[in-house]
């Protein structure tokens, strides 16, 4: 396992919602701090071909239902459509439910019963065979964290309140949720310690939650080995039968994290991953998905390490933090290539490549020449 690549010059996203559909990665929405942030513009959506690392924007079809921008939503791939729900602007939290088709590039906005969930942003999703479940996130309507199961299935596109049995997660919100079998896990996240409310006083759950879909049952893992400390707005995702997290953020020490950590399900465990190569800055809000043994990580927020450098204020929790949004891309590769190890050689010692052969040069260009999505905040003129 090694960090293999990173470019910059990708979408410069926060709170962004992403889904890996073939070899693309399609990215949407997501906050961004700069003058041409508007709420009620059109949902920016783009894409990964995750064979050239290029981004580009999708010029999708605009009609009247086409959803407006946000940050905190959550996307879920079904077959070649991608169903969309929650989240927010400045202004405003979301409750329709949008579909984007990845052949056609349209937007609609399916037709659905059933018992809706509040309209919500910070909020997991994850989909377990034919259903989107949906857990916990901040209310707008009723002010506070939420610890609810929602449940739609996208066949008959009917909302079900999950009344679930055994001991819930805390009301929380930018917690992690992965599926395996016909399991939800969850972790992490922000709640409060007058919970449900948003007394301002937040707390950070470091353990482990599975949700059995199959008895509507929650149960506590209380894994062994070294616990990641609590945080939010970190990543997760499966390989191999073990949910792995990746940075975060916790409020109460202010601590951003970078660190990598494995929980095996079959042994309950956790472990911390030392990796190797370019590592990612220390980041929380950013996107992370799996395809083919590689991770795909890109954008979210991070310290401001210049202090010469004007910053991305922290507006969407409305702190006095000084932070920088990312527009960069790594790469996560679970069983690198010799091939790949040997271009990463090259580039760490800056060796020779006049004589490599020219499809090795064209390997080289893809894995370090940057996009051309957006510009390094710190440039200016």
């Amino acid at each position: 396992m090694r960090w293999t690549v990173h470019i910059d010059g990708g979408p410069m996203r926060v709170n962004h919602a992403a889904v890996c559909i073939g070899n693309k990665i399609f990215s949407f929405g997501g906050y961004y701090s700069s003058e041409e942030y508007k709420d009620w513009d059109p949902i920016p959506v783009h894409v990964l071909d995750t064979v050239t690392l290029r981004w580009s924007a999708v010029n999708y079809k605009r009609n009247d239902v086409v959803p407006f921008q946000r940050y905190g939503h959550t996307t879920v791939a079904y077959g070649d459509k991608v169903y969309m729900w929650g989240g927010r602007n400045n202004s405003v939290a979301c409750e329709t439910l949008s579909c984007f088709d990845t052949k056609t590039l349209e937007w609609s906005t399916p037709s659905v019963t059933g018992m809706v969930p509040y309209a919500k942003d910070g909020h997991s999703a994850c989909l377990i065979k034919n259903k989107m479940f949906i857990f916990g996130g901040f209310e707008y309507l009723t002010d506070q964290y939420s610890q609810e199961v929602h449940c739609l299935d996208l066949d008959t596109l009917i909302w079900t309140f999950v009344d679930t049995k055994g001991t819930p997660p805390s009301h929380r919100d930018f917690h992690t949720a992965v599926a395996v079998g016909n399991r939800m896990y969850v972790f992490g996240g922000r709640g409060d310690l007058n919970s449900p409310y948003n007394s301002q006083q937040e707390i950070y759950c470091p353990q482990v939650y599975y949700l059995d879909t199959l008895e509507d049952r929650w149960v506590v893992a209380n894994p062994s080995g070294n616990w990641p400390e609590g945080r939010r707005s970190h990543s997760a995702w499966i390989h191999n039968d073990s949910m792995y997290i990746f940075g975060g953020f916790n409020g109460n020490s202010k601590t951003h994290f970078n660190d990598l950590y494995r929980y095996s399900i079959k042994e309950n465990s956790w472990q911390y991953i030392n990796v190797k190569g370019s590592v990612p800055c220390k980041r929380r809000r950013q996107a992370c998905l799996i395809y083919q043994n590689i991770v795909y990580l890109f954008g979210g927020t991070s310290p401001c390490p210049n202090q010469n450098v004007r910053p991305a204020y922290n507006l969407i929790d409305n702190e006095p933090e000084r932070l920088i949004d990312n527009s960069d891309l790594h790469l996560l590769d679970y069983s690198p290539s010799l091939k790949t190890l040997s271009i990463l050689t090259v580039l760490e010692h800056n060796l020779d490549q006049s004589s490599l052969p020219r499809d090795i040069i064209i390997d080289i260009h893809t894995m370090t020449l940057p996009n051309r999505i957006s510009r390094p905040i710190n440039q200016s003129g």
